[in-house]
């Protein structure tokens, strides 16, 4: 992360943006966002094991996320003077000084110091965070080191950085692989690239057409922002209320139904204001739909269905499936909007419908549990059924009852 930083402020300070070809600094994005941003999810995933803290943690990060776009998308809206486009880098250049400056002063994460042996060290953090007078001897601090023993490998194949065989190995791997591709690439293909990347082009197939309607474009593109911001922390708010798997279904759901409502108002071109209008404002609900349920899930997720040994290769894998992704978003959706036009609407109404299926069928439910729980999860033969059982509710009331009572 420090050395991802680095690079982001050097990026900013360099002619680089300006003057570099396309390519060059598509290239140097890609390689300072995996290095920074890949790895802190994954740092944020490791320390945080409690369902609490990994809450707490994506929060803060879809804020900053949010604020950020606010920031890049309020700074374009109704200027043409270069620094409308270059102070965006110039504000993230803060948080990653923050972050460069001060990112030896976070602790390490104590699966890692245990894998490595440093078990002394790894028990004085967990009793640091986890114990309420830091006692090392503490009940709940020795429960956890016997979790660590009896889950994490000393010398499996996550040490050797070459071996994604963890990932594939059994089934249970398998189906830990496939559900977290699974989410990570809805989140990328639910129609959201699709308001995020072309919005302006949304709108001008909706009516807005005039050039003298640009400043209009902007402004709408700004309100969206701040509508998915206030959406995605209301989300996250309730992931802990209504789980994982709840909240995935209920954001595809309506988006489902929302899509529907949209196809119905765009499919003429030549429609009236009034029909427009209201096409445009589905637009802005199917976003706030998303941002509700997605936006929370990005960073939740993943990090929860890998096990500690396959967790680093298997966000590295899923980042590979979200890139992927992505391009269809970048080179497909471009072409689809001038070939076919409102009925790519239609083709994204089906598509979500099929999400909603698999994650009925598949997904896991991750509330509640800690990351060395959810190894247990994902050894029963149906991991969906278990994970949303009686049995494993009354276990998670027994454990958290004994953790009081210890406490």
């Amino acid at each position: 992360m420090f050395f991802g930083n680095i690079i982001l402020m050097g990026g900013v300070n360099s002619k680089l943006q300006k003057h570099a070809h396309v390519p060059c600094r598509s290239i140097f994005n890609w390689f300072r966002l995996h290095l920074c941003c890949w790895i802190c999810k994954n740092l944020a995933g490791r320390n945080c094991a409690s369902k609490d803290e990994r809450t707490v943690a994506r929060r803060f990060e879809f804020i900053l996320t949010a604020s950020g776009m606010m920031v890049s998308t309020g700074s374009y809206t109704g200027s043409k003077r270069e620094l409308a486009w270059r102070l965006p880098l110039y504000v993230q250049m803060i948080p990653a000084s923050i972050n460069a400056l001060f990112i030896f002063f976070c602790p390490e994460s104590p699966r890692w110091l245990y894998t490595n042996e440093r078990n002394a060290e790894a028990r004085q953090i967990l009793a640091k965070f986890h114990s309420r007078n830091g006692d090392i001897n503490s009940p709940v601090i020795q429960l956890e080191m016997e979790e660590f023993e009896e889950h994490i490998s000393l010398n499996g194949s996550d040490k050797r950085w070459w071996d994604f065989r963890s990932l594939f190995v059994d089934a249970s791997a398998r189906y830990r692989t496939t559900v977290a591709c699974m989410a990570a690439s809805f989140g990328q293909l639910s129609g959201n690239g699709l308001v995020t990347y072309f919005l302006p082009v949304l709108l001008e197939q909706a009516g807005i057409r005039r050039i003298a309607d640009q400043h209009k474009r902007l402004v709408l593109n700004f309100v969206n922002s701040i509508t998915g911001m206030v959406a995605a922390f209301t989300g996250s708010a309730s992931v802990d209320r209504l789980g994982r798997r709840t909240l995935m279904l209920c954001s595809t759901g309506a988006l489902v139904v929302v899509l529907a409502i949209i196809n119905g108002l765009l499919n003429n071109p030549y429609a009236s204001a009034p029909r427009a209008n209201a096409g445009i404002t589905f637009i802005y609900i199917f976003m706030v739909c998303f941002s509700f349920g997605w936006t929370p899930m990005n960073g939740i997720y993943a990090p929860e269905v890998y096990s500690y040994q396959s967790r680093d290769k298997g966000l590295a894998f899923t980042s590979i499936v979200v890139q992927s992704a992505a391009c269809i978003n970048t080179f497909g959706l471009p072409v689809a909007l001038e070939k076919i036009g409102w009925k790519v609407y239609l083709i994204f109404l089906f598509w979500d419908l099929f999400e909603f299926v698999m994650i009925y069928f598949f997904a896991v439910e991750t509330k509640g549990l800690t990351l060395e729980e959810l190894d247990d999860v994902f050894a029963h033969p149906n991991p969906r059924v278990y994970s949303t059982s009686k049995e494993l509710s009354l276990r998670k009331k027994q454990r958290e009852a004994a953790q009081r009572l210890t406490e």
